[in-house]
C-alpha cells in the first residue's frame, strides 16, 4: 500500500470510530467478551477448515501486499529493453551478471533459462507453469480470507444469541441486564467489522497484487522470449508497449527514448 492509502484508512477509520462519541457512551462499543466470542469462532473454524501451515503462509502473503513495493511495467520495460541491447551486442551469455543482479525473481529464473540454453519453447513451457502454480496459490491464499468473512458475521450472531441467552437468564437483576446487552449489540458489531473491513479488504487487497504480479510475469515471459530471438530492442519495446495503458506508454516512451540514448552510448 502506498502512503495515500494508509492515510485514507487512518482518516475513515478515526472517522468512523468519532462517531461512537455521539452515542454517549462510547465504552459500550468495547466488549471484551464479544470481541473474543468473534475472534475465537472464526480463529477455531479457520483451523478447523485448513492446516496451520496454509493459515501462516496466508498472513504472510497479506502482510507482504502491504509492504514493499512492487516494480512497475515501464520499468521492467527498460529493463529488458536493456537487456536486449547487451545481448545483441555481447551476446546471451552477457546476460549472465544480470542474473545475478536482479531483484525481481521471476525475472532471475527467465534468465537463468535462457543463459543455460533453454529452447525458447521449453522457456515458455516453463516459466508458464511457474505462472499457473503462482496463481494457483495465491488463490488459496485468497480463498482462506473470504472463508474467514463468511465466517466472522456468523460468529457475531453467535455472541449476540449469548448474550440475549445471558439476558434472559438473568431478567429479574438488573447489573445482568446491563452486562448482557453490550456483548449481545457488540458482537454482531464486531463481526461485520472483521468481515468487511480487515479480512474481505485482505482478501481483496491480495487479488490485485496477484493480477498485478501476474502481468509482470506475462510482460518479462513475452520479453525473455522475444531476447531469444535476438530482436531489435526499439521493436521489443513496442511489442511490450501492448501491456500498458496509452497514458503509460507516453510515459514509457519517454523514459525509453532516454535510456536507449545512454545505453547505445556505452555500447
Amino acid at each position: 500500500m502506498t502512503t495515500y492509502n494508509w492515510m485514507g484508512v487512518v482518516l475513515f477509520v478515526g472517522i468512523y470510530c468519532a462517531t461512537f462519541l455521539f452515542t454517549g457512551s462510547p465504552e459500550l462499543m468495547i466488549n471484551g467478551i464479544g470481541l473474543s466470542i468473534v475472534l475465537s469462532g472464526t480463529l477455531g473454524a479457520l483451523l478447523l477448515s485448513y492446516p496451520l501451515a496454509d493459515l501462516m503462509r496466508a498472513c504472510m502473503v497479506a502482510r507482504n501486499t502491504y509492504v514493499g513495493r512492487m516494480l512497475t511495467p515501464e520499468k521492467i520495460i527498460m529493463i529488458l529493453k536493456e537487456l536486449a541491447i547487451q545481448s545483441r551486442s555481447k551476446g546471451v551469455l552477457a546476460l549472465e551478471n544480470y542474473s545475478e543482479q536482479t531483484t525481481v525473481g521471476f525475472l532471475r529464473r527467465a534468465l537463468h533459462l535462457l543463459v543455460d540454453g533453454f529452447s525458447e519453447q521449453e522457456i515458455e513451457e516453463i516459466l508458464h507453469n511457474e505462472m499457473a502454480y503462482f496463481k494457483q496459490r495465491r488463490v488459496q491464499n485468497e480463498r482462506i480470507f473470504r472463508h474467514g468473512a463468511r465466517l466472522a458475521p456468523a460468529f457475531g450472531v453467535a455472541g449476540s444469541v449469548i448474550g440475549l441467552m445471558a439476558m434472559i437468564s438473568g431478567i429479574q437483576n438488573p447489573d445482568s441486564i446491563v452486562h448482557s446487552i453490550p456483548v449481545a449489540l457488540t458482537s454482531t458489531l464486531y463481526g461485520i467489522l472483521l468481515s468487511n473491513f480487515v479480512l474481505t479488504p485482505v482478501a481483496e487487497g491480495s487479488h490485485a497484487k496477484t493480477e498485478r504480479e501476474l502481468l509482470l510475469q506475462r510482460l518479462v515471459t513475452d520479453g525473455v522470449l522475444t531476447i531469444s530471438r535476438e530482436p531489435n530492442p526499439s521493436r521489443l519495446a513496442i511489442k511490450l508497449e501492448s501491456f500498458l495503458t496509452p497514458a503509460e506508454r507516453n510515459n514509457e516512451n519517454r523514459a525509453l527514448a532516454g535510456l536507449g540514448l545512454s545505453l547505445e552510448k556505452n555500447v
